[in-house]
């Protein structure tokens, strides 16, 4: 005799993301059935978190499938990688086709992409979803980012967009993204503009604190009065509160905590991934190896005693003045990552064969997730006004943004070099937008050179697309290598 109503969805791995979504899912009038691979969480979870809910617990995998509507909708929320594969494997003998197995880690999409193959083999749908927005997220409305077998979609729309964050007349921030691992990559960018944005604003910090000499309550006030501008944003809001936390002895917590910064990988794998498709996003790059390098703290402070850097150099100009030059530079080089990151999405588009909305994106992170800012709902316009924009500083509203930071810009940089500042994502973004727009760049030596030392041929202005070689020194064969593209 079947006592309880049959669940609508199944959620595996009772961590904190896990069981802030059950929760979520509850709130919203969903029936989740809650399963851990020790089993005493699903018990501890139900007497304490889930008490006096709806949400049921398993057993066993097969406890928990015999509790599900058809088709049954599983979530899974467990460590990236071998553990994924392992509850898939136990998953498939108990459930049937049209089934379908969601994918909430942070996995890779290739993983996600291969899942989906091997699912598809066996009748099962399946599914990789980005999920961000952190505990708070999870409990009260993430971003989510689905892709994988669309048929899954017309299941799990009313459930993912029901838990989603909402922005401005409730749209949610969940839509479809696209086949394969579409939703996984969506998200590794997101993490990837993550890596960018926090970087960028220690940098301003750091100027605000060596150059400007401001303290602590300044600089609080200064991120809070940005987050009232177009920086409008979760990280901006943070990096205020941050300022301002006081530890128990009432002095400031921030200055006590070692400078040594670690990673995960999602930012890292994003730079790979732009190296794999020659796409140039620069800024993501150099906001890893900022880390890589802050990590290096015993070497740093060794360094240090060894190697000066600009003596003397005091900073005698408009303190006010200077601390809009940094806002300026801080939003011109954002503009640049998220160009940057957009790029990217484009490239892996054309690479597989996906079909991307860029729009949507755009809004699928303009609430709930860590990079939600204003910042987002200008690029959903830029997209809504063109629909194939090849790059967001070609949109009127970004140009004319960069064009009105860039004095602001130029100066900040400068300045931050001529009091040894490092400054590696504002000048990485500086360097990309003035490469991106000369119409003519050195590499025309680049191609002598390489054509010279390994007859690797070249193109001329007047007629591209056919190669030549020349024998530059006269004592050279005229044969050349196969031409290939590196």
């Amino acid at each position: 005799n079947l006592i309880f109503s049959l669940a609508d969805i199944a959620l595996i791995g009772l961590a904190v993301m896990g069981q802030n979504l059950i929760m979520n899912m509850n709130d919203h009038g969903f029936v989740v059935c809650a399963y851990n691979r020790t089993v005493s969480k699903v018990h501890d979870f139900l007497q304490n978190e889930a008490k006096g809910s709806k949400v049921v617990g398993a057993e066993s995998l097969e406890d928990m499938v015999s509790k599900l509507k058809k088709p049954r909708r599983i979530i899974l929320l467990v460590k990236a990688g071998q553990a994924v594969d392992d509850f898939i494997d136990k998953l498939v003998p108990l459930l049937q086709a049209g089934d379908i197995v969601i994918d909430g880690g942070n996995s890779e999409y290739r993983d996600t992409t291969r899942r989906c193959k091997s699912l598809k083999e066996k009748g099962l749908l399946f599914v990789g979803s980005g999920v961000s927005g952190g505990e708070e997220g999870a409990r009260y409305g993430p971003s989510l980012m689905p892709g994988g077998h669309k048929e899954a979609w017309p299941h799990i729309k009313d459930i993912f967009q029901s838990i989603a964050a909402k922005v401005g007349t409730g749209e949610p921030c969940c839509d479809w993204v696209g086949d394969e691992g579409a939703g996984h990559f969506v998200k590794m960018v997101h993490n990837g503009i993550e890596y960018g944005d926090m970087q960028l604003i220690c940098e301003a910090y750091h100027l605000m604190k060596d150059v400007l000499g401001m303290d602590h309550d300044e600089m609080a006030q200064a991120f809070d009065s940005w987050n009232k501008t177009e920086l409008d944003s979760f990280l901006i809001e943070i990096t205020a509160n941050i300022l301002k936390y006081k530890d128990a002895d009432g002095t400031h917590l921030l200055p006590k905590i070692r400078d040594s910064a670690g990673q995960k990988g999602t930012g890292k794998w994003t730079a790979i991934s732009a190296l794999e498709y020659g796409t140039p996003v620069t800024l993501i790059g150099e906001a890893v190896f900022a880390r890589c390098l802050s990590s290096l703290k015993e070497e740093r402070v060794q360094a240090s005693r060894s190697l000066s850097g600009p003596q003397g150099v005091k900073f005698n100009g408009n303190k006010a003045a200077f601390l809009e030059d940094i806002r300026k530079a801080l939003y011109a080089s954002k503009i640049i990552s998220y160009a940057q990151g957009f790029m990217l999405l484009r490239q892996a588009a054309k690479e597989f064969g996906w079909t991307l909305n860029y729009g949507a994106i755009a809004l699928m992170w303009r609430g709930g997730c860590i990079i939600r800012s204003v910042f987002l709902g200008k690029i959903k316009e830029a997209f809504d006004r063109d629909a194939d924009l090849q790059n967001l500083l070609l949109d009127n509203f970004f140009s004319n943004a960069v064009q009105d930071c860039q004095e602001s810009w130029r100066r900040t940089v400068c300045a931050g070099v001529q009091h040894g500042i490092p400054m590696p994502c504002f000048t990485t973004a500086l360097s990309f937008y003035d490469g991106y727009r000369h119409d003519m760049l050195p590499a025309n030596l680049l191609q002598a050179q390489r054509d010279y030392f390994g007859a690797h041929t070249y193109e001329l202005l007047s007629n591209p697309g056919h190669y030549i070689h020349t024998n530059w020194t006269g004592h050279g064969g005229n044969v050349s290598s196969s031409s290939y593209n590196a």
